[in-house]
């Protein structure tokens, strides 16, 4: 999943989905849920009707199922937009399961897990009356395969049979062999490997059906064929504004998850955060009836919110499965001695740097690698225990071990940009905590672009920098292993397995995982191989951010789970 301060082809989807929702382990409003009876929000039970207005900073580019990187089916495009199987709409660590969509459910797959049969619900329907069937959901995810609609996430590519090789309907109407649909109602997929986490995947956009009759294209992007509550009426500047209105041949009895409200979306973009903020704080005409799904409130900004009780009553708290952390690069000296690692481990003030994150409502501390949220595998450790402010003397004991008895300098690479997170604050607080220990930090700071290209590219990668990752759904899997997974190395593009680990027994266990059809057995193996990993002090977990985004005094149901961290508009009422 993507974040703003990490570009990654897999971690795309936080950008482009979640807009920068990211964060920990806990959960947004207390009192509402899937039947949501409007404890959360504005007082009264929510009522259908209204306008919901949506005020972002970045535009909702590329409104193609085929080109958009989303997870769980995404906020906005899961208005108009139906999968296989989405994200459970529900508070907190609820909210981090995967429930059926388009399916009857989750899927059944071989006892190998390398194929995967889906049966779809009686009485879907497009916004035109025509019935959904299996070849639409077939024809749209091969169309996501066409260099012209690219964007997608890449898993479909490297799981499918033959899915490397194939370049779209547009050159080859054959289609992909490996996707069959025997009738109307199924669809079958033959995976080239084991992968129990299939359902999970079967959430991203690239599974929304797409009639082949109305393909248009690179123009479909303009009036995508609805399968969701939501049709579009109007797309201007490339989403920067996104007008949706109801579905009139959606129903509610084939969607369990999203309960379609308001009569109207209005999706608003382009806009500065200090603006999207100050129109939240003032909630005046139709800003009270407003949310965003892509602006934080900053440590400025939350301090004044926080004083203020009816303010501060509008504020959701949001958590995403995201760790910011130190990365070594053990090709690089002296980051190739584990002592050395292992001292910086042991030197970091986890305090110093939270609070250079903009305080303990912004950030929680971080010892492990793997979120701290149980559909990841979190399991508690800490392997070089360093307290609240760092153990300079274990640090220094190291050092000496390590032949650096008078200390040593180092430098850190860390981004220009302030994002709280890779940014000069952090790396200001790690500079003096590992002064105590005699260790010398100079800093390097880089331009945004310039930064992302530097730490991923293998010939340029600093030994020793800031950086942070997401996962493009909830689990071990994306999460753990483009980090950790020596057949994930990239030496010709983008690269973030930046320890360049190739652990033949923790790329087996990789394997093993994957097989595994049982979540919460596979969550658990991916929390026993990030310890197990961690105690080679690859990487230096910080903090997982916390998110705190205004919402307008009119909005009802707010709903927040630790799959998106972001309020789902898909239950927001505003009556």
């Amino acid at each position: 999943m993507r974040h703003p301060s990490v570009i990654s082809r897999r971690v795309a989807a936080a950008a482009a989905v979640l807009a920068v929702a990211a964060g920990a382990a806990a959960c947004g409003p207390e009192g509402s849920s899937k039947g949501g009876d409007g404890a959360s929000g504005a007082a009264g039970a929510p009522k259908k009707g209204g306008t919901l207005t949506v005020l972002n900073s970045r535009p909702q580019e590329d409104f193609d199922p085929a080109r958009l990187y989303t997870s769980g089916g995404g906020n906005v495009p899961s208005l108009v937009f139906r999968t296989l199987t989405t994200r459970n709409r529900e508070d907190g660590a609820a909210g981090a399961k995967v429930v059926p969509d388009l399916a009857t459910d989750l899927g059944t797959p071989s006892k190998n897990a390398t194929v995967w049969t889906y049966t779809l619900k009686d009485g879907l329907k497009f916004e035109d009356g025509t019935a959904i069937t299996s070849a639409d959901i077939k024809y749209g995810i091969e169309r996501s395969f066409a260099a012209e609609l690219s964007g997608g996430a890449p898993y479909l590519r490297d799981w499918l049979i033959g899915g490397a090789a194939y370049q779209g309907p547009y050159k080859d109407e054959k289609g992909l062999d490996s996707i069959e649909t025997p009738d109307a109602k199924t669809i079958v997929f033959h995976l080239n490997k084991p992968e129990g986490e299939f359902p999970y995947l079967a959430t991203q956009t690239q599974t929304t059906p797409v009639p082949k009759a109305k393909d248009t294209g690179t123009k479909y992007e303009e009036h995508p064929l609805s399968s969701g509550p939501y049709k579009v009426v109007r797309n201007e500047g490339d989403g920067e504004r996104l007008v949706l209105e109801r579905n009139p041949h959606w129903s509610a009895a084939t969607d369990e998850e999203r309960k379609a409200y308001p009569d109207r979306i209005d999706v608003r973009s382009g806009l500065d955060s200090a603006v999207i903020n100050q129109r939240l704080s003032a909630s005046q005409g139709a800003d009270a009836a407003a949310v965003t799904t892509d602006t934080n409130l900053g440590p400025a900004e939350l301090a004044k919110v926080s004083g203020d009780k009816k303010l501060a009553a509008r504020v959701g708290t949001g958590h995403f499965g995201y760790t910011n952390y130190i990365a070594f690069n053990p090709k690089v000296k002296p980051f190739d001695n584990p002592k050395v690692r292992e001292a910086i481990s042991y030197a970091v003030d986890r305090t110093s740097v939270i609070n250079a994150a903009g305080g303990s409502s912004l950030a929680e501390a971080a010892t492990t690698f793997l979120p701290n949220q149980s559909s990841f595998g979190y399991t508690p450790y800490d392997a070089f225990p360093a307290g609240k402010n760092g153990n300079a003397a274990k640090a220094k004991e190291l050092l000496k071990e390590a032949g650096y008895a008078n200390g040593l300098t180092v430098t850190l690479t860390h981004n220009n940009d302030k994002n709280f997170e890779t940014s000069p604050e952090i790396a200001t607080a790690l500079q003096e905590a590992l002064k105590k220990a005699g260790i010398t930090v100079k800093l390097q700071g880089l331009e945004d672009n310039a930064y992302s290209d530097t730490v991923h590219n293998l010939k340029s990668e600093p030994g020793f920098f800031l950086t942070g990752w997401g996962a493009d759904w909830p689990s071990g899997g994306p999460f753990f292993a483009p980090i950790f997974d020596g057949r994930q190395i990239v030496k010709g593009g983008y690269n973030f397995n930046t320890a360049q680990l190739n652990d033949p027994a923790v790329n087996k266990e990789i394997d093993e995982i994957n097989k595994l059809t049982d979540l919460s057995a596979a969550a658990e193996r991916w929390g026993a191989l990030d310890k197990k990993v961690g105690e080679q002090a690859l990487t230096v977990p910080l903090f997982h951010p916390v998110y705190k985004r205004l919402y307008g005094e009119s909005v009802k149901n707010t709903v927040i789970s630790d799959w998106t961290g972001v309020l789902d508009i898909s239950q927001a009422a505003v009556k």
